[in-house]
């Protein structure tokens, strides 16, 4: 079965690359200083500084591995060129929620930088993907547990962060 492929915009990726070193670096040495000064004091078997410091190693490791598998499988989106004229990944969008007469702004991202709270939303979610191949103009009619929610699409630019 392939692998399903990581959309990334540049920032994302520069992001997870960053972490990835700081923690194959960093991290890595600070959680082998800690089970090493563990051990220094004796029987492990009771040891909760030993058990934390291994626990934390083991979620090192985890993330290490997540990363180097979402890297390994990951298209990344040059938002240099984004075409403008219709909404894709990598867009900065401005829609108005016709509901509430509210003007809402967010990036269109891949699932793995998704962060509502930061403004960036998945190309999969499902206001994402009604709005990816919009154009300003264009109404979408995105079913919620509410019922039907309507957005006009009142703007797309390139984000260059």
């Amino acid at each position: 079965m392939a692998e399903k492929k990581n959309i990334l915009t540049y920032a994302g990726l520069t992001k997870l690359e960053k972490e990835l070193e700081d923690l194959k670096v960093n991290k890595r040495a600070e959680v082998a200083e800690k089970i090493k000064e563990a051990r220094e004091q004796g029987d492990l078997s009771e040891n909760a500084e030993y058990d934390a410091a291994k626990d934390e190693q083991r979620d090192i490791e985890a993330r290490i591995e997540e990363i180097e598998k979402i890297l390994k499988n990951a298209d990344v989106v040059d938002e240099d060129d984004v075409d403008t004229k219709k909404i894709s990944v990598g867009c900065k969008v401005t829609i108005l929620d016709k509901e509430y007469d509210e003007e809402l702004e967010f990036k269109l991202v891949g699932s793995t930088e998704a962060s509502s709270l930061n403004g960036m939303i998945s190309n999969e979610s499902p206001l994402g993907s009604a709005l990816i191949g919009k154009k300003v103009g264009n109404v979408v009619i995105v079913e919620s547990q509410d019922g039907p929610m309507k957005y006009k699409v009142l703007s797309i630019e390139r984000v260059n962060d």
